[in-house]
């Protein structure tokens, strides 16, 4: 059938509908790979009660926002949704996209101009995570479009160059020598230079250990830059406690120095840190220039990208993180006026309530997003100023309708585009009330 995109959605589709019929408005199509305003030629590949999936088939009319893809393997790799647009329009889309997911779910009209900060398109990423086949056959690559079979790359353009070399290297061990069974994942994480390399590879549930230290130690041989090698075991999904995976082996250092133009980190094997090696300066100046009190409350604070800058504007910053890996690093990269806390946002927020009224509260949370519960406990400890910066539109505008009903307003949105080439959109919300 024909159809007219009408739009881009989160998600990274566009958004078209089918016929109306003697039932009413035709209902919505999502289909990858377009831009609003192409006609296409489509095939539906799955169709629910109120929506469908389509599939391209033949652009008919194509946008003038329309690009050729940089990389061989789009639209069959599940990393990159936006290679087929404009750098520009990308930036435009995901703006749009932010404005109206604020729009429908947070019931705002932004007023306020979204300051945009675009990335280098390609080689950004500092930290790449691939999926390995050993058989019948070794291959490492991502996973397909829409699915989790693996779709074997040797190169991916929006990683570093370093990581690049990496890929290259582990193909030509895989071809050279046996990997063992049980090898899920390998990540390379770069440092910002892009000179050293950290590897981190996982295995599965009661994967023999003796043979995967076996090639672990041979890693190191393979590529110059790699300044340590550690090796997870993966737990059972029904294994009480802590859901972090085991350290089974470990070869030279266990973590790199991520140096900023502000400070140095140290980021372990397992924790978190933000991905794009470009941005990471403008993004940390955005959560912290300006800010300034006796107390700061830093929620779900990794390894103290943000608490470590707050401590030269506030008296007392208080940091919380739940991850024992990423708070490990939080306690060793933290000055003395930061009082580091390993806990849950929601357990700490609960022992906190109504003990301190911090001037400005931080709050970088997952995905999720914070939930009903967090929003209302961080408006209960009464801060004149908020930042929230977010990952997700749509759970993004869920948090902020609820800090909205609580007095606070809008000063300043960003977006950062710490994802070129796919639909994800980092932003930031400077609140006060």
């Amino acid at each position: 059938m024909q159809l007219t995109i009408e739009k881009l959605v989160y998600g990274g589709d566009g958004l078209a509908r089918l016929p109306a019929d003697e039932q009413g408005p035709g209902k919505a199509v999502f289909v990858p790979f377009v831009l609003e305003g192409e006609r296409i030629e489509a095939s539906l590949l799955e169709q629910k009660r109120g929506f469908a999936r389509g599939k391209v088939e033949a652009i008919l009319q194509a946008s003038p926002h329309r690009v050729e893809p940089n990389c061989p393997y789009f639209r069959h790799c599940g990393g990159c949704h936006y290679q087929h647009i404009s750098y520009e329009h990308q930036l435009e889309s995901k703006a749009g996209i932010l404005k109206e997911n604020l729009r429908r779910i947070a019931k705002l009209d932004l007023e306020a101009t979204i300051e945009i900060h675009a990335s280098p398109m390609w080689n950004y990423r500092n930290r790449s995570r691939l999926q390995v086949r050993v058989i019948p056959e070794f291959a490492l690559g991502y996973y397909k479009f829409g699915s989790h079979e693996l779709l074997p790359v040797e190169e991916c353009p929006v990683s570093s160059p370093l990581i690049n070399r990496a890929i290259a290297a582990f193909w030509r061990m895989g071809r050279e020598h046996s990997v063992p069974d049980g090898i899920r994942e390998i990540e390379f994480f770069a440092n910002a230079d892009d000179t050293q390399l950290l590897i981190e590879a996982s295995c599965g549930p009661g994967t023999p250990s003796t043979p995967v230290r076996e090639w672990a130690a041979t890693v190191p041989s393979a590529l110059p830059e790699v300044a340590g090698v550690v090796i997870f075991r993966e737990k059972l999904s029904n294994t009480p406690g802590t859901a972090e995976p085991k350290q089974i082996y470990s070869w030279g250092a266990g973590d790199l120095t991520y140096s900023t133009d502000a400070a140095f980190y140290r980021v372990s094997a397992g924790a978190f840190f933000q991905v794009n090696r470009y941005l990471i300066n403008e993004l940390v100046k955005i959560v912290t220039e300006g800010q300034s009190g006796e107390t700061a409350v830093d929620l779900y604070a990794g390894v103290g990208l943000f608490a470590t800058l707050l401590a030269r504007r506030f008296a007392q910053v208080i940091a919380v993180e739940s991850s024992q890996t990423s708070y490990a690093d939080l306690l060793h990269n933290s000055p003395s006026n930061v009082k580091a806390l390993q806990a849950t946002t929601a357990d700490f927020l609960r022992s906190l309530a109504g003990k301190s009224r911090p001037d400005l509260v931080v709050v970088d949370p997952p995905r999720s997003g914070l939930g009903e519960s967090v929003v209302q406990s961080i408006v209960g400890l009464g801060a004149h100023r908020m930042t929230y910066i977010s990952c997700d539109p749509a759970t993004a505008s869920r948090d902020l309708a609820g800090l909205f009903s609580a007095g606070y307003r809008i000063e300043q949105v960003y977006l950062i585009d710490l994802f070129p080439q796919t639909y994800h959109l980092e932003s930031v919300f400077h609140l006060a009330r």
